[in-house]
Order: C-alpha cells, then structure tokens, then sequence
C-alpha cells in the first residue's frame, strides 16, 4: 500500500505569506487541485501542516504537525508523514508539495517502477533536467534513519534524499507538471493553463 502526504506547511513568503494551498486556481484551492490527481493515485492521504488544522477541516483529511518543534521545514513533514503511514501499514509514502496543481496522473505509477526512494524530475528554462526534492516516493524503511538525521540537523530534503541513494525519475510532459506556484505572477500564470 501506497500512502501520499501534501506539505502544505510552507510560509509562502513570495507569494505574501499565508497558507499558499488554499490560494484559488481556476476558482478553486490549489490543495483541492492536488487532492484531486492523489487521490487515485494512494490508498490514503493527509496534509502536513503546522497551526490550527480547522483550515483544512473542508478536505477531509488529517492534518499532520510536525514531529519536531521550531519548523525546521519539509523534511520534518516528510517524517510526520512516514510515521502517519506506518500505523496504516503502508509500505511507501508519496511526498508533493501544495503548491502543484498539475500533477501527472502517473505519478505513483513512474516513481514505484524503479522501486526505493525514487525523486521526480522535469526540465529546467535550459532544457536541463531539474529535481523536484519535495515530490518523492520514500519507502517506508528510511523512517528511522530519517529521523536520526534529522536529530542531528539535516534540513535538506533533496541533499539527504540523494545521500540515500534516490533514483531521479524523468517527467517531461508540457507543461511541468511539478510548476510550483510560488509567487502572484507564477499564479497569474497558471491560470492560462488546464
């Protein structure tokens, strides 16, 4: 089973602080966008995120906190989700950002076939290939090592998740179907696109 988590947990800080998922694309939340290419793609899901989980009470699905105090970042979300997917038996948890509306239906299907802790990639202004550290498929077996990495400061998740021998997996369908939208002008932009 195949377990997914959205890190909604960000202080979008570009795009003028706030909670950046519940911003509307196409008249609705960016996370309602998210949820909606998930859900067939994982047996269960859940949002990481810090505060009061009332905010996201309209999705229906738990709110993780961080396992560990200060918001040290997305990794620490990455954790809060392997712990939530180990009690439901899981044995993988995909990892996306809340800031991606466009994800490909094939997500789960193109990160499993390689098998372990495998990272999405799509290319770059430059046509070079560029990871996407927050949309992973992370094996259930990297919880402890995680969490003793964390205790000892890592913050990056795609420096620890390449340490741990991460497979790059290539998506190169228009358009990036891991566009962050981290800024008004980025939004604006997604708009022209379905």
């Amino acid at each position: 089973m195949i377990a997914g988590i959205v890190l909604a947990g960000g202080r979008a800080t570009r795009m003028g602080g706030g909670d950046k998922p519940l911003l509307h694309l196409h008249g609705r939340p960016l996370l309602a966008h998210v949820i909606e290419r998930l859900t067939p793609q994982v047996a269960a899901l859940a949002i990481s995120a810090n505060g009061d989980p009332a905010r996201f009470a309209a999705f229906g699905l738990p709110v993780l906190a961080d396992p560990l105090p200060g918001q040290p970042g997305p990794l620490v979300g990455v954790l809060a989700g392997l712990d939530w997917a180990a009690a439901l038996g899981a044995q993988a948890l995909l990892c996306v950002a809340g800031d991606t509306p466009f994800l490909p239906p094939d997500l789960v299907a193109r990160l499993a076939a390689p098998g372990g802790l495998a990272m999405a990639a799509s290319p770059g202004a430059d046509g070079s290939l560029r990871p996407h550290p927050t949309v992973a498929l992370w094996p259930l077996t990297l919880r402890a090592p995680l969490r003793a990495a964390l205790d000892q400061g890592e913050r990056r998740v795609g420096r620890w998740a390449l340490d741990q021998g991460a497979v790059i997996v290539a998506f190169d369908d228009p358009p990036d179907p891991f566009l962050n939208l981290n800024t008004p002008q980025d939004l604006a932009r997604a708009e022209a696109l379905r």
